[in-house]
């Protein structure tokens, strides 16, 4: 287990760009492979990007696509999701998450979350 604390969420209007943190503590960050997700209100939890644990490989939901970058600093032990070209439909609760990398299970450690809002 880690913790991990995310930041950045805000309000911005349609086409404009957020950047989230998410901060996990620990000396073994470089183990875990980082993940984030986003629920909306009354709808199931989706995968938007996710990173190896040395950063080598990337990942992305076709609905963020061409728009969010996911990327990590192992020696300040964060990972970030840069979000542009932001659409309403991306309002969400944004949560970072981590699983151990080249082992078996899926994601065990998951932060608070983020509220992001895009206006029409």
């Amino acid at each position: 287990q880690v913790q991990l604390v995310e930041s950045g969420g805000g309000l911005v209007q349609a086409g404009g760009s957020l950047r989230l943190s998410c901060a996990a503590s620990g000396r073994t960050f470089s183990s875990y492979a980082m993940g984030w997700f986003r629920q909306a209100p009354g709808k199931e939890r989706d995968f938007v990007a996710g990173i190896s644990g040395s950063g080598g490989s990337r990942y992305y939901a076709d609905s963020v696509k061409g728009r969010f970058t996911i990327y990590r600093d192992n020696a300040k032990n964060t990972v970030t999701l840069q979000m542009n070209n932001l659409k309403p439909e991306d309002t969400a609760v944004y949560c970072c998450a981590a699983r151990t990398d080249h082992a078996p299970g899926g994601y065990h450690s998951w932060g608070q979350g983020t509220q992001v809002t895009v206006s029409s």
